[in-house]
């Protein structure tokens, strides 16, 4: 295949609060006109209550402009497939299978998010039976997931936001301890630029096993601007075989508003314009590939 076919068959993805706070943003479906006009064809969407949006409109929304939303799920004090107390990992599980409902019903053929546990600081480190428990789970919902047309993904996180998962070889273990054929990682260069000694070689790999790439820079802001090579990883991402969706994530904390700006720990606003940022990123990951 050519690399003009390469970047032709680029499924692009970008993080819907690079460019508006929230499905209730007024501002929505002029961003995804625009989203959708830059050649993406994935929005990831914020954390959402599926009992608290109107999800046939929603799918239309994103359906009309040939736009494919990503969930993302999560876990809980009271819902967390990592428990060791059998009530509460059940009810983590039934957490990701909702979600995985939420998914199918919206048209979608993704889910994003930390399925494994509890995202935010954490009080230490995460046990090897904790592990266990959490890929068990989250590998029996994968393979349900995949019955219903939906590639279930799990994000590396960096040490400050979960003592879980932090590395690509750990994502490659956990998804051999869940006996998955279907679970997929979720690597983020953001992440990556913090826990990884060789991020290239890490993705390089990840790539059999990786379901979303993400670039997301060192500052939060434009890709073009920070400490990781972005197009550098595409390039080693393709030429390793990789085919799957490649996203973008950046925040600014005039963009992204609160709570989430505190809770991602966004003190500063790297940029102000989402949709220009965006624009720049396809060019900049289509040239990547080209190259």
């Amino acid at each position: 295949m050519t690399h003009d076919a390469h970047v032709a068959d680029l499924a692009l993805g970008c993080h819907l609060n690079v460019v508006v706070t929230g499905l209730d943003d007024p501002a929505l479906p002029a961003a995804l006109d625009a989203l959708a006009a830059a050649g993406y064809s994935r929005v990831v969407l914020p954390p959402v209550d599926p009992d608290a949006i109107d999800v046939p409109a929603l799918r239309e929304a994103f359906a009309a402009r040939g736009l494919v939303p990503v969930p993302i799920a999560g876990q809980t004090p009271e819902a967390d497939v990592s428990s060791a107390d059998a009530g509460v990992r059940a009810a983590g599980s039934a957490v990701l299978r909702r979600m995985v409902r939420l998914t199918a019903d919206l048209g979608s053929d993704q889910l994003n998010g930390v399925p494994y546990g509890q995202f935010g600081p954490p009080g230490g480190p995460t046990s090897a039976d904790a592990l266990e428990r959490s890929a068990r789970e989250v590998g029996a919902v994968a393979d349900e997931a995949a019955e219903a047309g939906v590639r279930m993904t799990f994000e590396v996180l960096n040490r400050y936001e979960t003592s879980a998962l932090n590395t690509a070889a750990q994502a490659v273990e956990y998804v051999a301890m869940s006996g998955s054929a279907n679970l997929r990682i979720h690597l983020d260069t953001f992440h990556m630029a913090v826990e990884e000694a060789d991020m290239r070689a890490a993705v390089r790999d990840a790539v059999p096993l990786l379901g979303y790439l993400e670039l997301g820079q060192s500052g939060r802001g434009h890709l073009a601007s920070g400490s990781v090579d972005v197009a550098a990883v595409v390039a080693t991402a393709v030429a390793a075989g990789y085919r799957g969706p490649i996203g973008i994530e950046a925040f600014s904390r005039g963009v992204l508003g609160l709570p989430a700006s505190d809770m991602l720990a966004i003190w500063r606003e790297p940029y102000g314009d989402g949709l220009r940022l965006a624009a720049d990123a396809a060019d900049l990951i289509r040239d990547a590939v080209r190259a």
